[in-house]
């Protein structure tokens, strides 16, 4: 069955970068974290996270890894602040040395990664003796909504897509898991929050469209479908999302944000 597909930078913001980077100003002003230190953005994606870190928290400079080179494409078009830097890497082995920033930041990202206590040992490795190290992740489960909704439309049609839900692969996406990962990877003064944000569409089509630009679980899926399935999904969740008189569409996405601290 058809998992996650990262490669089209516009398509991936479209579909949930840009509420990413709703959740990245919370959270960098979360951090306090003072100006002139150096960042290390792991699975930087198109750039969310690294822009707003430019912009609230004036680093000396900030580097961002991520595994697909269409999403570092996208990140060096966007980006275009000299103290950015950007390149392809796994977050298993990151390509820096030990104890070599102050601040290692991951956003919507550590989830996906094949081992993610391989590559929170990672984050923790390359942060100086009392450096930050934290993340975000959605709460697939209960808080995004945007996804939820999709999911539970097409687990009603077919069974199978079960398989693909974000909320049952990703146990990680929890209070719980987000704590114990970064308290197994040794760091300390571990804190976990919920960062609550809207997410408003001018009204079904507005909601449905992102969903067709195939990046990530559930546009992946939809795409995989044959016409007939995928015009019966559309049809379900048209029946069953919120919507106001005017046919807007108000939803919340919340993500679940960690930071702990490096040991000396």
């Amino acid at each position: 069955m058809t998992r996650e597909v990262w490669a089209d930078g516009q398509a991936y913001e479209t579909y949930v970068g840009r509420w990413s980077r709703l959740v990245a100003d919370d959270f960098v002003r979360w951090l306090g974290v003072p100006p002139g230190r150096r960042w290390l953005d792991v699975g930087c994606g198109t750039g969310a996270l690294t822009s707003t870190v430019l912009a609230v928290a004036d680093p000396e400079q900030i580097a961002g890894v991520d595994a697909s080179h269409g999403f570092v494409a996208a990140a060096r078009e966007r980006v275009g602040d000299p103290r950015a830097a950007f390149q392809v890497g796994d977050a298993r082995a990151l390509p820096l040395p030990d104890r070599s920033v102050d601040v290692v930041v991951s956003g919507l990202a550590v989830n996906f990664v094949p081992d993610p206590a391989r590559a929170a040992a990672e984050f923790a490795r390359v942060a100086r003796p009392g450096g930050t190290v934290a993340a975000y992740v959605w709460d697939y489960a209960e808080g995004m909504a945007i996804m939820r909704h999709f999911w539970d439309a097409a687990v009603e049609l077919d069974p199978f897509a079960s398989e693909l839900d974000e909320a049952l692969r990703f146990p990680v996406c929890s209070p719980d898991g987000l704590g114990t990962l970064w308290t197994d990877a040794g760091l300390r003064a571990v804190t976990v929050r919920p960062v609550e944000v809207p997410t408003d569409f001018a009204g079904f089509d507005d909601y449905w469209a992102p969903f067709l630009g195939g990046q990530g679980a559930a546009p992946a899926y939809l795409m995989a479908l044959p016409e007939p399935h995928r015009a019966a999904l559309r049809d379900r969740l048209a029946a069953r999302i919120p919507a106001g008189p005017d046919g807007s569409i108000r939803l919340t996405a919340r993500a679940w944000a960690v930071r702990g601290t490096a040991a000396d």
